[in-house]
This record gives structure tokens, sequence and C-alpha cells, in this order.
């Protein structure tokens, strides 16, 4: 079934439509729906889902961070830092029906733009679930470093340098 959908701005309202796409594509790496709506309130410009004819088929969600911080597992933030030295990918997910529809592409052309507007010269992100071979694909390196908390040894965090206008 080819996919028209368009990203549109996260909303409030979406985040049951949220939490029930994370507990489908991510599987153990599902958070509670309070971190969702935490990362909504804290910087409603990084938060996205993708739609068609009403249904949300998938959703991004990015915020300033520390350079080459992750952020804890299922953990409140609090605050985004007063001095971001980078741009965290925290999620994109897909429901099988959007994908292959172009959307992950689309996604990250907006996660560039913003970090590009912030300043923001690096993206960073945690793959889970295999989603690493994805990331590479489309740009991002693997980085050596500790597992951040509440991931394991399966999960990679990758960055990728803000590609210039």
């Amino acid at each position: 079934m080819a996919v028209s959908g368009t990203w549109r701005p996260m909303r409030a309202h979406d985040m049951a439509a949220v939490k029930a796409i994370s507990d489908a594509v991510h599987g153990r790496y599902t958070e509670d729906e309070a971190i969702y709506a935490e990362r909504l309130s804290l910087h409603p410009a990084g938060c996205f889902v993708f739609e068609e004819a009403g249904r949300v088929l998938g959703y991004l969600i990015a915020h300033p961070w520390q350079a080459g911080g992750v952020p804890a597992f299922n953990a409140r933030l609090g605050a985004i830092p007063e001095k971001p030295g980078s741009y965290y990918l925290h999620d994109l997910a897909l429901l099988p029906d959007a994908r292959g529809s172009g959307a992950g592409r689309a996604a990250l052309a907006l996660i560039v733009a913003q970090a590009r507007s912030e300043g923001l010269g690096e993206i960073w992100l945690t793959a889970v679930n295999g989603a690493d071979r994805y990331w590479a694909s489309q740009g991002f390196e693997a980085v050596e470093a500790p597992d951040p908390a509440g991931y394991d040894e399966t999960c990679r965090r990758m960055n990728m340098r803000v590609p210039t206008a």
C-alpha cells in the first residue's frame, strides 16, 4: 500500500497514538507516555507526527542536548541545556504501512533543518533493535562509547555532522 502522508507538528492529543506506535515498534525499548509528553513540552520544535488521512503512522522526537551525551532511557530530562552542543534524535518510529514511503528521509531532513536553525553542528542518536544499519545508510556513524543508562550492548550510539546548506 502506497502511503502519501505528511509530517506535521505533534500536539498533546497525539500522545496515545505516539505511545501505541512506540509499543508496536520498539518492544523493550518503548518508553512511558510521560517521557514523550515531556519532550513535547520542552522542545515542541523537534516533535512531529506522520499522518495520512487523519491516521498517525509515525512520530519523530528530537531536541538540543549536550555534545556527545545521551539521555538515559525512559528518564525525564527536566530541562533542555542552556548551552547545548548537539541535537539529539530521541526517536523516529514508523508503523509498517509508512515504511518505504520516504517518511524516514523526510523526518531526517526536518531534524537537520532544525539543528541548523539552532546552530548545532551534529546530531546524535541511540540505535536500538538493529536500526543502526538504517541510520548508517542515512549518514550516521557508530561511535564506540559506554552504553548509555538503560540501554544494552546491542544498542549503538551514532552521530553525524549536520551537512551545510
